[in-house]
């Protein structure tokens, strides 16, 4: 019999400027000031704008700094093609030098659409007890609470998790992606706990597959956690529903009492302390944009 080890699959994959103190109080203002200015952060002043947008709808931005801003070129090159006629404002072609627009509006450049927000992808290691979806009790936890400082821009859970369940939670803005994700689903590896130890001959029933309501649910893969009794249970699966697991262990009379997500896709848990998150890599972005 082959037994998941997944400690060995874990490691395979798996300066501020000071103010000035001049004499005299005129000299004291300014160096005040100036060292406001310098306590903003060059993240903050990009987003200055986008920011003003945000409050006010009907703030305008210059064209050349929207897609500047989106990580297409410089202002200077952002002219250029401007003046080229690639870039569209709401299905019109703008050449327009100077030209302003909104939040709300349709900015493509060479017909794909674009957006001044810079899309942030952000993985979390949740400890048990947050909540995912947020919760009616004012005194409850969530996960948000754990990344509260991540992003400036509304980054918000891919999928869910269950509030006693640990493990690998995703966060972003990028819309486009979490529709592809829960769509598609996205290949995932839980340790579970249950109750009791689990048979054989229900081990080798998960392994050809469940008849549940869904449809026949069937693992990629499913065995007993190396060095563990036979409670501990390591399956890999791809699902777009979020309590299939509990569904497929109830459906045999067995109840989940610890699950822990430890790998999401190519993403997993490795030098990730549990409460803690980190900024996917660019790479890793494009990885989990083609599964």
């Amino acid at each position: 019999m082959i037994m998941l080890n997944y400690s060995n699959f874990e490691k395979k994959f798996i300066m501020a400027k000071k103010p000035l103190h001049n004499k005299g109080n005129q000299s004291s203002k300014r160096n005040q000031r100036k060292s406001k200015r310098n306590k903003i952060s060059s993240h903050q002043r990009k987003h200055s704008n986008i920011d003003k947008q945000v409050k006010d709808p009907e703030a305008g931005m210059r064209l050349n700094k929207y897609i500047a801003n989106s990580g297409i070129c410089s202002r200077r090159d952002a002219d250029i093609y401007i003046a080229s006629g690639v870039v569209t404002v709401n299905d019109e072609v703008i050449t327009q030098m100077g030209y302003k627009v909104k939040l709300t509006d349709d900015v493509r450049f060479d017909g794909r659409r674009i957006s001044p927000v810079q899309k942030e992808y952000v993985l979390l290691n949740k400890p048990a007890g947050f909540f995912v979806t947020g919760s009616l009790e004012k005194d409850n936890k969530t996960v948000m609470d754990l990344v509260l400082n991540a992003s400036k821009s509304r980054i918000t859970p891919v999928g869910r998790l269950e509030t006693s369940a640990k493990g690998l939670l995703l966060f972003t803005n990028d819309g486009t992606l979490e529709k592809k994700l829960a769509r598609k689903g996205i290949k995932q590896i839980f340790e579970i706990e249950l109750n009791k130890e689990l048979e054989l001959e229900d081990l080798k029933q998960i392994r050809e597959g469940i008849h549940l309501r869904e449809g026949l649910i069937k693992p990629i893969a499913i065995d007993y956690v190396e060095n563990k009794n036979r409670r501990n249970i390591g399956i890999e699966i791809v699902s777009t529903s979020t309590q299939i697991l509990s569904k497929i262990f109830k459906k045999l009379d067995y109840e989940i009492v610890h699950l822990d997500r430890v790998m999401y896709g190519n993403l997993t848990k490795k030098n990730l302390p549990r409460g803690k998150y980190r900024h996917l890599t660019k790479q890793e972005v494009i990885n989990l944009g083609m599964l």
